[in-house]
């Protein structure tokens, strides 16, 4: 059985050989004549060469530079110099897609003209999605960096736009994490305008004590006490007794509201302190930028074209053509020998 197959096997391949060799001439030429038309509607008179430019950017971890830059280094979440992970590198990815980074490239670069879109046409802002598409892509490599490629017919053009998408990603992410720090800042100032005017007026109402004499209420209490015993015990001067009586009883009155306000004031400091902290990184963040990304490769203009590639256009037409003309071919010699029978 086995024979048989190889027996079949050889027969079929050694017919394809004999009418491969048999049509030659043909097969030749017609490839040779499809390999110089697709070498020729390939140049640039048909179809414009384009240069490719591209940028190489690792993303940064910071979100925050208050906490990046200003928390003690033992509890310190980021750091300004880390390359971002996987988690850095989607949400760059995300940036670079979204809306608010699309459209002001097109504006920047006033991309409508540039492709030679009617703005007044049919579907413009398809057309520029699709042109857009088609020459400008973003990509995760495969050690966590982003690459910007863009491909234009203009190759300073191309370099121009992918660095430029770099320094808008820059802005764009800037502008998006303002938006949220400046929501963040006013709830912070806010409560620590409260609470710094809410210690005030206990500092205030202590003082008005202490111009009442009420000072320590412990040791006022005990020297006053002390003081009395002494004066009853060896009959003191009645005006002497009078005077300590009164600061008796004024700190009396006073004692309680004063510990009250006193303990209060210290948990009321404490609270102030963090929430000063968390105001200076709050502030820092709405005043303050860093960079967002440690830029690795910056676009140059190419050099060299790198659509289409004739070579590969042409050798891809010339096998098509060879498997097209032998099919066509065979098809004929068929058609021949049924009519010869």
């Amino acid at each position: 059985m086995k024979s048989e197959e190889s027996t079949s096997l050889t027969f079929n391949f050694q017919d394809i050989l004999q009418f491969i060799y048999r049509w030659r001439k043909h097969l030749i030429v017609i490839c040779l004549v499809a390999g110089i038309a697709a070498a020729i509607f390939s140049g640039p008179q048909f179809i414009p060469p384009k240069y490719r430019s591209e940028v190489i950017f690792y993303p940064t971890t910071i979100n925050s530079i208050g906490n990046a830059m200003f928390t003690d280094l033992n509890k310190r979440e980021a750091d300004v110099l880390a390359f971002g992970e996987e988690e850095e590198a989607e949400n760059a990815l995300q940036i670079l897609k979204s809306d608010k980074l699309t459209n002001r490239i097109i504006r920047n670069y006033n991309l409508m003209e540039h492709y030679e879109i009617d703005p007044n046409g049919k579907y413009p802002y398809t057309k520029l999605g699709k042109e857009m598409k088609k020459n400008i892509s973003y990509d995760r490599t495969r050690y966590l960096s982003i690459s910007i490629s863009v491909m234009d017919e203009d190759p300073q053009m191309a370099a121009d736009i992918a660095n430029g998408i770099a320094a808008v990603y820059d802005s764009v992410k800037t502008e998006v994490q303002q938006q949220v720090a400046q929501e963040a800042f006013a709830i912070i100032e806010e409560e620590f305008k409260k609470k710094e005017s809410y210690v005030w007026n206990l500092k205030t109402r202590l003082r008005e004590l202490g111009a009442k004499g009420i000072i320590n209420v412990d040791e006022q209490a005990a020297t006053i006490s002390d003081g009395l015993y002494k004066l009853y015990s060896s009959g003191g001067k009645l005006d002497r007794i009078r005077q300590l009586e009164d600061q008796r009883d004024t700190l009396a009155k006073y004692a309680s509201e004063y510990t009250n306000l006193y303990e209060t004031l210290i948990l009321e400091l404490e609270e102030l302190s963090q929430l000063r902290k968390r105001y200076n990184k709050a502030k820092v963040d709405i005043e303050k930028t860093l960079p967002h990304k440690f830029v690795l490769t910056n676009a140059t203009a190419g050099e060299k074209k790198v659509y289409p590639v004739r070579k590969l256009i042409v050798l891809l037409t010339m096998m098509a053509t060879f498997v097209l003309a032998a099919v066509v071919l065979l098809v004929i010699e068929q058609s021949r020998r049924t009519k010869a029978a």
